[in-house]
């Protein structure tokens, strides 16, 4: 009796280890579908090519999948809505001082 409850614990365990790789493997996919990365499905690819080769790109996928944030894209820069408002005022000035640069060269034709 002993010998197939050992078994049975074997068989489960096996069970257990052959799942939790499956799911240890998908955590960057699952990151790259919750930040809604532009390269999801390679990262999807890349994670089952990376059970073939004992996880050694896992490292690395996980990083990929880090990278990105649709509020501000790639890297650890400045959100867009920040540098589109940036943009925006930088659009305005330049309209103001071309309207002053029209006015000044108007007025130096006018003069001479």
């Amino acid at each position: 009796m002993l010998d197939y409850f050992a078994l049975g614990v074997l068989f489960f365990v096996v069970i257990v280890l052959f799942y939790g790789i499956i799911v240890i493997h998908d955590i960057p996919y699952e990151i790259s579908k919750r930040r809604n990365h532009p390269h999801q499905d390679a990262i999807h690819a890349a994670g089952w090519v990376s059970l073939f080769t004992l996880h050694a790109m896992w490292p690395f996928l996980w990083i990929w999948a880090m990278l990105y944030r649709e509020d501000r894209g790639w890297g650890f820069g400045t959100p867009k809505a920040e540098l589109e408002q940036q943009l925006a005022e930088m659009r305005r000035r330049l309209e103001r001082l071309e309207g002053q640069g029209v006015s000044r060269s108007a007025r130096a034709v006018e003069e001479a």
